[in-house]
């Protein structure tokens, strides 16, 4: 049974000056397996926004590299979750990402858009499947800790407060989801990425447990079916077992770092300065 040392360490810090701590609790002790997988999930809503996934098609990346592209974000964010912005690691990471959005036309929009998504879909994974939901401290500290990543990367009118924020969210998604054809060959190759992780799981299978896993609004917008209400509720019931599992396991130890982790397309390691597409004159996508 879990003791709930870290979340009463949690509750005593203060989520404006310890944000970089509180993230670091919740990536690498409390929800490692939770904040990955809504952030998988949260890849999908900026396909859905056809200036987004217009802008990763037109590179190639995504059928000739999604997995390295997944992994180059991965450990990108991952380095300045882990180890704090302030630090070396977080500051070069930040950099690297810097450098290779410079290289685009990228509307300030659709990065506030993009760092909206860091922020909520954490929160609604975990409170329909985590192994218990976030409280108010965490909440404000991730929007604080993703505002001050937003500011370092030079995009304006970050929102001042975590309501406003939401908004923000909600109303962009109301208004800019659509379906395109580059946002569905995107989404495409990343389902089939992911289905690859599972040798001999049917693509058919694979696909319809991602597409319960997504809301109407999101589906239509990427061109997929509804799944029948009794698939998305089996994999829902699914999901809600392993957090009531979860929180029976005794309180993890040891951090989990996913940049000490070996990654599919790094298996001897990686440079974060090195991370990303290739130059401009090969490639065409940010990360």
């Amino acid at each position: 049974m879990r003791e709930f040392r870290l979340l009463n360490e949690i509750r005593r810090l203060d989520p404006e000056r310890d944000c970089q701590r509180i993230v670091h609790l919740d990536a690498c002790f409390e929800f490692p397996w939770d904040t990955t997988r809504a952030l998988e999930l949260a890849l999908f809503r900026t396909f859905a926004v056809p200036s987004i996934g217009g802008l990763l098609d037109s590179t190639g990346e995504f059928p000739q590299r999604a997995q390295k592209r997944y992994d180059d974000t991965d450990l990108l964010i991952s380095s300045f979750c882990e180890a704090g912005y302030d630090s070396d690691l977080g500051r070069r990471a930040i950099r690297r990402m810097n450098q290779i959005h410079g290289r685009f036309p990228i509307a300030n929009e659709d990065f506030l858009y993009v760092l909206s998504t860091f922020v909520f879909e954490p929160f609604r994974w975990n409170a329909r499947f985590g192994w218990r939901p976030l409280i108010e401290v965490e909440k404000e500290a991730t929007f604080r800790f993703w505002r001050e990543v937003g500011r370092r990367m030079a995009i304006r009118d970050v929102l001042e407060t975590l309501a406003d924020f939401e908004r923000f969210n909600v109303e962009f998604e109301r208004e800019h989801f659509a379906y395109s054809d580059a946002g569905r060959r995107v989404a495409d190759a990343t389902m089939t990425m992911f289905i690859r992780w599972f040798p001999g799981l049917p693509v058919r299978i694979g696909r319809r447990a991602i597409h319960g896993l997504l809301d109407d609004h999101l589906l239509d917008a990427l061109g997929y079916p509804r799944p029948a209400p009794a698939l998305r509720r089996a994999v829902h019931a699914g999901l809600r077992a392993r957090g009531r599992a979860s929180r029976l396991l005794g309180e993890r130890r040891r951090p989990r770092i996913r940049t000490e982790m070996r990654h599919r397309s790094y298996r001897r390691g990686y440079v974060v300065e090195e991370l990303g597409p290739p130059p401009v004159s090969r490639s065409r996508e940010p990360t």
